[in-house]
C-alpha cells in the first residue's frame, strides 16, 4: 500500500504543470460539483478507505439509474409502435379495408355499367325506341300529344303576327322617310320655279326698256 502511494506521488511530481490528463480533468469536475473535496482527493493515496466519497458513489448511481430509465423509456416507445403498426396491419384491419375497396371498386363498376347503356340510348335512332307506356296511361298520352299540337300551331300563329308587325312597322317608318324625301324635294322644286320666275321678269323688264 505505502509502495502505491509512494509511486502515485512520484508520478503526481512527474507531470508538467501546464499538463492536464483525463483523470485530472476528471477530479476536477467532481471538485467543482462538490461530489469531492480536495482534501478528499489529498488524503486518497494515504487513507485506508475508499478512495471514492459516498457523492460520487450517489451520482454514479444516479447516472446509472437514468440510463436505465431512458432504456426503459425507448423500450416502451418501441413497443407502442409495434402495438400500432400491428393495429394497423392486423388480419380484422386489412379485411374490412378490402372489403370497403371492393364494395367501392364494385360501385364504380356498376356506374360504368348504367354510363355505357345510356350512351347506347343516347346514340340509338328514336324511331326504333319503345317507350313502355301502361294501357290506362295512354289516354294521356293522346291528349298530351294534342296539347303538345296546340301548343306549337299557336306559337307558330304568335311568331309570324311577330314577324308580320315587325315587317308592317318596317314598312311604315320607310313610307314615312320617304314622304320626308318627297316634301323636301317639292320644296327645293318650288324653290328652283320662284327664282326661275323671277329672272323671266326681269329679262322682260330690261327687253321692254331697250325697244325705243
Amino acid at each position: 500500500m505505502r509502495s502505491d502511494s509512494e509511486s502515485l506521488q512520484m508520478h503526481q511530481w512527474d507531470l508538467s504543470p501546464f499538463s492536464v490528463t483525463p483523470a485530472a480533468s476528471l477530479l476536477s469536475k467532481c471538485v467543482s460539483v462538490g461530489a469531492l473535496s480536495q482534501e478528499e482527493i489529498d488524503s486518497a493515496s494515504s487513507a485506508t478507505g475508499p478512495v471514492f466519497s459516498s457523492h460520487l458513489r450517489e451520482a454514479e448511481e444516479q447516472i446509472r439509474m437514468q440510463k436505465q430509465l431512458d432504456e426503459m423509456r425507448l423500450r416502451l416507445e418501441l413497443l407502442q409502435v409495434d402495438e400500432q403498426s400491428a393495429d394497423v396491419a392486423h388480419s380484422f384491419h386489412l379485411a374490412r379495408r378490402f372489403q370497403m375497396l371492393q364494395m367501392l371498386g364494385d360501385h364504380m363498376q356498376e356506374l360504368l355499367r348504367e354510363q355505357n347503356s345510356l350512351r347506347q340510348r343516347l346514340m340509338r335512332p328514336l324511331a326504333h325506341t319503345n317507350l313502355p307506356v301502361h294501357a290506362h296511361l295512354h289516354r294521356f298520352v293522346v291528349e298530351s300529344l294534342n296539347l303538345m299540337m296546340d301548343f306549337i300551331e299557336t306559337l307558330e300563329e304568335e311568331l309570324s303576327a311577330a314577324h308580320s308587325r315587325t315587317t308592317a312597322r318596317d314598312r311604315l317608318a320607310l313610307l314615312d322617310s320617304s314622304h320626308a324625301q318627297l316634301l323636301m324635294q317639292a320644296s327645293e322644286m318650288e324653290t328652283l320655279s320662284s327664282q326661275i320666275l323671277q329672272w323671266k321678269s326681269v329679262d322682260g323688264c330690261s327687253l321692254v326698256t331697250s325697244d325705243p
